[in-house]
């Protein structure tokens, strides 16, 4: 988190908030990435069509992102390939698990004060920080702490 500041992060959450909102109130969709992904190959017609279109947005940012700075999307990895793709799914099995990612349940299920997602958020929450602890307390993997 070197490139943190206050106003890019208030700025994307406020985006974040903006994009779920429109959803929510133009189409009765909730936001939620895994979700909307995810059904791309079973769904067909205009049911499908938005998704392809919500997914050329995201890659369309990204490459815009490119663009402009290129440094923004530069990261050091901490792990090696093979452990990136076994979190991949486990964190996709884990969206399938609780019926929805973080984005569908923290952003706008807890902005509908949801039970089930104030829930499935908490978990989130604990499982990602006793997985940090873990990798890097106890079995000692990734950055040390400075």
């Amino acid at each position: 988190m070197s490139g943190f500041t206050p106003l890019t992060a208030t700025l994307g959450g406020l985006l974040m908030g903006a994009a779920s909102s429109i959803l929510f109130v133009a189409d009765g969709r909730i936001l939620g990435i895994s979700g909307i992904i995810g059904e791309i190959p079973v769904t067909t017609g205009t049911n499908r069509s938005w998704r392809l279109v919500f997914l050329s947005g995201l890659l369309t940012g990204g490459l815009v992102i490119l663009v402009l700075d290129r440094a923004a999307l530069a990261f050091a990895a901490e792990q090696t390939v093979p452990v990136a793709v076994v979190a991949g799914a486990l964190v996709g099995f884990g969206t399938r698990l609780g019926n929805g990612c973080t984005s569908g349940h923290g952003l706008c299920g807890l902005a509908r004060l949801s039970p089930r997602s104030i829930v499935a958020t908490l978990v989130f929450l604990a499982t990602g920080a006793l997985t940090v602890f873990i990798v890097r307390h106890v079995l000692h993997l990734g950055r040390r702490p400075l």
